[in-house]
């Protein structure tokens, strides 16, 4: 459950990986499907997400409200040099926060029989999914921003790869002499 609600999210926010899984409890707004996430640089921005993981997100919480919101499967070491920080850990579970070299294993290895190369998909693909996906159904560069946070629209060239059949219908209907009523 709790790799499908991390995916699930990663893809309705097309947010960065580490930003999701450096999400607290606390930063969670349930009711308006948003969270509070410190992104690229330090700012502090929100990210959506829509039904899907709405009806998802609070099973893994368990009534939990405070912590982070994936937890590793193991408790955290409490002394040592592989401990975490205190803020990395759940008060409830003792577990520690879900790391992103172990959720991107796990991603790798639940998409290898879906990639064509059977190496498995990163979790940064699934931003790129997303945005590409958004982009295809018509979205216009400046939602696309404002979706993925970045800030210049140059970033998202590397993201949204549309193909020839966008050429050709942006052409199509942009063509004056398509928009002339026949006599």
């Amino acid at each position: 459950m709790r790799e499908k609600v991390l995916w699930r999210l990663l893809y309705d926010t097309a947010a960065r990986a580490e930003e999701i899984l450096s999400l607290n409890v606390e930063a969670l707004d349930l009711e308006f499907r948003c969270a509070r996430v410190i992104s690229k640089g330090g700012a502090i921005d929100y990210v959506h997400w829509a039904t899907a993981t709405a009806r998802l997100l609070p099973r893994p919480l368990a009534g939990r409200t405070a912590g982070p919101v994936f937890l590793a499967d193991r408790r955290a070491p409490t002394s040592g040099s592989r401990a975490p920080a205190r803020g990395d850990i759940c008060p409830i579970t003792g577990r520690g926060r879900l790391s992103y070299p172990r959720a991107e294993y796990l991603f790798k290895t639940a998409s290898a029989e879906l990639d064509p190369r059977h190496q498995g998909w990163t979790l940064h693909q699934l931003r790129h999914s997303a945005l590409q996906h958004l982009a295809q159904a018509g979205r216009t560069a400046p939602e696309l921003q404002a979706k993925s946070r970045h800030q210049h629209l140059a970033g998202l060239g590397r993201y949204v790869r549309l193909g020839e059949e966008t050429s050709a219908r942006v052409t199509a209907e942009a063509d004056p002499a398509q928009r002339r009523r026949p006599r």
